[in-house]
């Protein structure tokens, strides 16, 4: 999967994932391989993004999440 994760004043990350943890509005969620299309919006908190043998994570304020054909974009208010 590819993830891009953006704010307004810059573009934070971008790579192939194998998954993607988001602090939804009703609760943190995972994203993995073929997750049905989905926008949803994101609360404050962490994204943690599981890699080949390495987990990253970026702490946002907020934002968007789309998911459609194993693309994942993250729009963020900005990054803590």
């Amino acid at each position: 999967m590819n993830l891009e994760i953006l704010t307004p004043d810059k573009k934070i990350f971008e790579g192939e994932v194998s998954s993607v943890t988001v602090p939804g509005t009703m609760g943190s969620f995972q994203i993995l391989k073929d997750h049905a299309p989905i926008i949803s919006t994101l609360e404050d908190g962490a994204v943690v993004i599981k890699g080949s043998g390495n987990d990253t994570t970026f702490n946002i304020k907020g934002g968007v999440v789309e998911v459609l054909n194993n693309k994942i974009i993250v729009l963020a208010e900005g990054v803590i």
